[in-house]
């Protein structure tokens, strides 16, 4: 969801400098993606142990977080280049979609009503109570078994080197749209596809069975 459905890295950059200056640390834009693809709670014990800041409430934090997110995507976000095509070509096959993301439900759900694209989706599923996060795989292999679907016919698009892990740990195939500046990055070679953006997804360039 967040860096392909929508440009979220702006809006959680902004929340975790605003919330993280409360509590005394001086995040910049190269400590913040140490954390990129991390469930919220993942992200606030990051930092916690990166700077301990005194008597922790850690479940406040993340609700301080996501609270400021979920405002700032709500009266800013828009879909990403090429989502829609994406989306309406899919369904077109009559191709099983759903939203997996680390983001808590509360946040996908704003997302997808803000981008009126909740129809789309069979299910839309948080990964914010599993026991661990990417780059494991497991909230790809319960989605799949949430959509009766065997993990070998199974497309994940992803923007972050932990979720294409997760995705191949998960033994699906994995289409992955990195940001700009990480588009050389080696670590991508492990993609089955790699694109610059959604905007040239075609479903003939894609073998799913």
């Amino acid at each position: 969801m967040d860096g392909l459905l929508i440009d979220s890295e702006p809006y959680w950059k902004l929340a975790e400098k605003e919330v993280f200056g409360e509590l005394g640390l001086n995040l910049n834009d190269e400590l913040l993606r140490q954390v990129m693809g991390f469930r919220l709670s993942e992200v606030v014990s990051h930092w916690y142990h990166f700077k301990p800041w005194p008597s922790p409430d850690f479940i406040k934090t993340e609700q301080d977080v996501l609270e400021c997110v979920k405002q700032l995507i709500h009266d800013h976000a828009d879909a990403m280049p090429g989502v829609y095509e994406t989306l309406a070509a899919s369904k077109s096959k009559g191709y099983k979609m759903a939203l997996a993301s680390s983001s808590a439900m509360s946040l996908i759900e704003v997302v997808v009503e803000k981008l009126k694209i909740k129809d789309y989706f069979s299910h839309l599923i948080s990964a914010e109570s599993d026991e661990y996060g990417k780059p494991h795989p497991g909230i790809f292999i319960r989605t799949a078994a949430i959509m009766n679907s065997k993990p070998a016919n199974c497309l994940v698009i992803e923007d972050s080197v932990n979720g294409m892990i997760a995705a191949k740990a998960a033994r699906m195939q994995c289409l992955v749209v990195p940001e700009p500046e990480k588009f050389e990055d080696g670590r991508f070679e492990l993609a089955d596809y790699k694109m610059r953006s959604l905007t040239e997804f075609n479903l003939q360039h894609i073998c799913l069975d």
